[in-house]
């Protein structure tokens, strides 16, 4: 029995036949099988590039797509369509290597990058042996075209789909330096609406057909959408190509306007649109800066004239020292927060970096937002409806000592207690700790909520006893009530805590009268 035959991945380049590898050539002019994909009712583009290295007599696979743009009747869709299509046709190449024969798949551009070919190595890779050959990819011959450099130095390069949501598209344009759109054709429109989102309209530039006989360039703006192909590509070059300013590069900054210096501090909400205030959304609608983490920074829409600066969860006052130098030069900033900017948000930041004389003159103004406590309160009932406490479970800016004195402290004066922070992947014992805590205090049949994702997609709300709650499936997309002697839960499974508070026999003991006991009404 003869040995298995080998597949091969080849990246065939963006078009001109020259521009195939010498490896690939190679590969091409010696296989058995040579594969290639076409669209229904069009001659493939692979074929055509790879047409000089055939070899006479090569056993040619045509794959063909079921659906490409189009609709399908089929019963899982389009993905359903594909799926089936790519298994159809790992099972025809299958046959050729298990017989010893040498496939050759050939792919345009670079066999991963938006690949066909890689859905067939997903499938064969592991049962034969496979070699992917890499092939220049489309935008590489765009910017050749073009004579204009793509990225320099520390310029970040973004490879998007044009198929992206049009505000995701402009959200991610304006994050980065340089940036590659392909996938075209009937999004254009759309694309070319989040680059003027993005401010980047001005520096994009449309290439067609890239390295063939028919190539063409020009600026984004001219382009006429009605004959826009899908081989076609936007090119948008790093700044350092075209000069946008890095406003965190105090030697390109533009200099001091002390009159103008503004800071707003934005809470945005616990994560639904709704719940963003009008007063925040209209302060977002008015800056030219957003500063923040980054994954708050990604909710607030892209517009042109927006510039966005996002960083990592701890470097808390390194954002705020940033928004104060952009509103101290006369910048519109705002820093944004989620649920309330004053809640464990950058409002006190801010303030903590407004300290250095050099800020004195900012005027810092706070935008309140709804904060994830009265989300989640609300979402369970109403169990913070009398006094209650806000208390931060991360020891990363306070230590653990005083936590736990705070808990005994919240605890032995018989208050709601919201906790914020409770566990992550560092901090794994603390809700157990807590529990303990305030059991040494408090009723086993406290009632205590546990809000996930309040307000997104993913959310759920548990309502659960302080004995039976499992520290084990708490994390940091969590946050917890726990109730007062007071507090009770409805036979619905809702919680509330009454306004009014029983008399204590004896100041400061905790120990309250039956009827303030927990109870289902």
């Amino acid at each position: 029995m003869s040995a298995p035959g080998r597949l091969y991945g080849v990246g065939l380049g963006p078009g001109d036949p020259e521009l195939v590898t010498v490896k690939a050539a190679r590969l091409i002019g010696a296989a058995d099988v040579v594969a290639y994909h076409q669209g229904p009712r069009r001659r493939s583009h692979a074929r055509r590039i790879a047409e000089p290295y055939l070899p006479e007599g090569v056993v040619e696979e045509l794959l063909e797509y079921p659906v490409t743009t189009g609709g399908t009747d089929h019963p899982g869709g389009y993905a359903g369509a594909m799926a089936e299509f790519y298994e159809r046709c790992a099972t025809r190449l299958a046959a050729h290597l298990a017989a010893g024969r040498d496939v050759v798949v050939l792919a345009e551009g670079d066999p991963l990058l938006y690949g066909s070919y890689m859905y067939l190595h997903d499938r064969l890779g592991e049962r034969f042996r496979a070699e992917v050959v890499p092939g220049v990819p489309a935008f590489a011959a765009s910017t050749a075209a073009l004579a204009r450099p793509l990225a320099r130095q520390s310029d970040v390069l973004t490879v998007l789909q044009g198929t992206l949501p049009r505000a995701e598209l402009a959200r991610r344009l304006a994050d980065t330096d340089a940036a590659v759109i392909m996938k075209l054709g009937r999004t254009f429109p759309a694309v070319r609406a989040a680059l003027a989102e993005a401010g980047r309209l001005d520096d994009a530039w449309y290439v067609e057909r890239a390295s063939l006989p028919d190539q063409r360039w020009l600026p984004v703006a001219e382009v006429d959408p009605a004959g826009v192909p899908y081989f076609a590509l936007v090119v948008v070059p790093g700044d350092s190509h075209t000069g946008r300013r890095r406003y965190d590069d105090p030697d390109v900054a533009p200099e001091p306007d002390v009159a103008a210096a503004q800071l707003a501090v934005v809470g945005l909400g616990p994560g639904p649109e709704q719940w963003l205030t009008p007063e925040a959304a209209q302060v977002l609608a008015e800056v030219d800066h957003v500063v923040g983490y980054a994954p708050y920074v990604d909710r607030v829409p892209q517009r042109a004239g927006l510039h966005r600066h996002a960083s990592g969860n701890t470097v808390e006052l390194d954002r705020a020292r940033l928004a104060l130098e952009l509103a101290r030069r006369g910048e519109r900033v705002a820093v944004v927060s989620g649920g309330d900017a004053g809640v464990f948000g950058m409002a006190s930041a801010v303030f903590e970096a407004a300290q250095d004389p050099g800020y004195a003159g900012v005027d810092i103004r706070v935008v309140p937002g709804v904060s994830a406590v009265q989300a989640v309160a609300a979402r369970a009932g109403a169990p913070i409806g009398a006094d209650f406490a806000v208390l931060s479970l991360s020891d990363r800016l306070k230590p653990w000592p005083v936590i736990e004195r705070r808990l005994h402290a919240i605890a032995a004066a018989d208050l709601v207690l919201a906790v914020y922070n409770p566990r992550s992947r560092t901090r794994t014992t603390q809700v157990a700790e807590l529990q303990r805590i305030l059991l040494s205090h408090k009723r086993s049949d406290t009632p205590v909520v546990v809000g996930r994702d309040v307000g997104r997609a993913a959310e759920s709300l548990t309502v659960t006893t302080l004995a039976e709650l499992d520290p084990a499936t708490i994390d940091m997309r969590c946050l917890l009530i726990v109730g007062a002697s007071g507090t009770r839960t409805t036979v619905t499974g809702r919680v509330w805590t009454p306004r009014y508070v029983p008399a204590e026999p004896v100041p400061g003991v905790p120990a309250a009268p039956e009827s303030a006991a927990p109870v289902r009404s």
